[in-house]
């Protein structure tokens, strides 16, 4: 998205924060299609025949914004750290209840991209989002990099945005924290 096209959803966020159910409905349908892209590009990696599709998930992102009550949007690299978040939280919940009803057989598969893997074999979610806790546990500011990254398809610039950190030191957290992932997926 381009910096013109930012500010009025930054400016949608910050009137729906304050209550406006009409700024609401007209920042979904600026930002869906980027979310649906997003979407789209955390599940193409799933395994053959995954029953999550985009636009689901982006609904399911929606239904969950819409309960934000009170949130103080701030601007749109904000916006989507919380919906990278939800899409997380969407697709390992998504992974949990297909094992439950498989008993594990179920699992989510994806690959890590940037080549976190060197044979880009896929992965399963549910590993991963056991590992990216433990690795929050280490380093919290690595674990929202891969979140805001890794989920939420946000580039270097706007991870840094949302951390109010350098472009520089999102890179270099976010190798270390590829890294350190890869080495905790390959036990």
């Amino acid at each position: 998205m381009t910096a013109p096209e930012a500010k009025p959803i930054t400016e949608l966020l910050q009137a729906w924060g304050q209550g406006d159910d009409a700024a609401r409905d007209r920042l979904v349908s600026l930002v869906y299609s980027e979310l649906r892209r997003r979407a789209s590009a955390k599940l193409k990696g799933e395994r053959h025949g995954h029953t999550l599709q985009p636009t689901a998930l982006v609904h399911e992102v929606y239904v969950r914004l819409v309960d934000q009550k009170g949130m103080q949007w701030q601007n749109r690299a904000q916006f989507f750290a919380v919906a990278a978040g939800m899409m997380r939280r969407i697709l390992v919940d998504h992974v949990r209840g297909k094992r439950a009803g498989k008993r594990g057989g179920g699992a989510v598969l994806v690959t890590f991209d940037e080549g976190a893997t060197p044979d880009r074999r896929p992965l399963d979610l549910g590993a991963l989002d056991e590992a990216l806790q433990a690795l929050a546990a280490l380093d919290p500011r690595q674990g929202q990099i891969v979140e805001l990254r890794y989920f939420g398809g946000l580039s270097i610039e706007e991870t840094a945005e949302v951390l109010g950190i350098s472009p520089a030191t999102v890179k270099r957290e976010w190798t270390a924290a590829r890294a350190w992932l890869h080495r905790e997926l390959s036990r």
